[in-house]
C-alpha cells in the first residue's frame, strides 16, 4: 500500500512540475503562428504568465490585415485534462455589428480531455445569454440564445424551438 501512495504523489508532483514549467508564452507564439497561416492575427497584447495561466491584455484581433475586434482581457487555464479560456468585454468593429452582436460581455469555452473534441461555449451580452458546443471533429457549431434581441443579421439564420433560438452552422 505504502507503494501506490508513493507512486501516485510521485505523479501527482510530476504533473504539477509539468504544468507549473510549461513554456506557456512559447505555446500561445506557436498559436499565433498557426493563426497567421489563416491570415488571423493577434497583436498589441499585453502577456503575463501564472502558474496555471496565461492572461492577455487588450489584444486586437485582425483578420486579413483588417480589425474585427479588440478584447479586453483573455484568461487561458489548463490542468492538461481540462482547460478553459475566459474572454472579458469584446467589442467587434462598427462595421461588423450588424452581422452579429458589437459586444459581448464575458464569453467562457471549456474542453476537457473526456471529449476532446468538443468545445463547450457559453456567453452574455446585450443580445441576452448564449450556449452551445463546437464540434471540433465534424467542424460544426451550435448555439442557444435565450433571447433574439441584438443579433443584428444573424436573428435572421436562428431557428425557434422549445428551448429557444437556435444557430447552427459548419466551418
Amino acid at each position: 500500500m505504502q507503494m501506490v501512495k508513493k507512486i501516485a504523489i510521485l505523479i501527482a508532483v510530476l504533473w504539477l512540475a509539468v504544468i507549473v514549467m510549461m513554456p506557456k508564452q512559447e505555446l500561445y507564439y506557436l498559436l499565433e503562428q498557426e493563426l497567421a497561416k489563416k491570415d488571423i492575427k493577434i497583436s498589441s497584447e499585453k502577456i503575463s504568465e501564472g502558474w496555471f495561466s496565461l492572461s492577455l491584455k487588450e489584444p486586437s484581433v485582425y483578420v486579413k490585415g483588417i480589425k474585427v475586434a479588440t478584447v479586453e482581457e483573455i484568461d487561458i487555464f489548463t490542468l492538461l485534462f481540462y482547460s478553459r479560456a475566459s474572454l472579458k468585454g469584446l467589442l467587434l468593429d462598427s462595421s461588423l455589428e450588424r452581422f452579429a452582436p458589437g459586444q459581448i460581455d464575458q464569453s467562457i469555452l471549456t474542453q476537457s480531455v473526456l471529449n476532446p473534441f468538443k468545445v463547450a461555449i457559453s456567453g452574455n451580452g446585450a443580445f441576452g445569454e448564449a450556449e452551445g458546443s463546437v464540434n471540433l471533429k465534424e467542424n460544426q457549431l451550435k448555439l442557444k440564445f435565450s433571447d433574439n434581441k441584438d443579433l443584428g443579421m444573424l436573428r435572421s439564420k436562428l431557428k425557434k424551438d422549445e428551448e429557444g433560438w437556435i444557430y447552427e452552422t459548419s466551418f
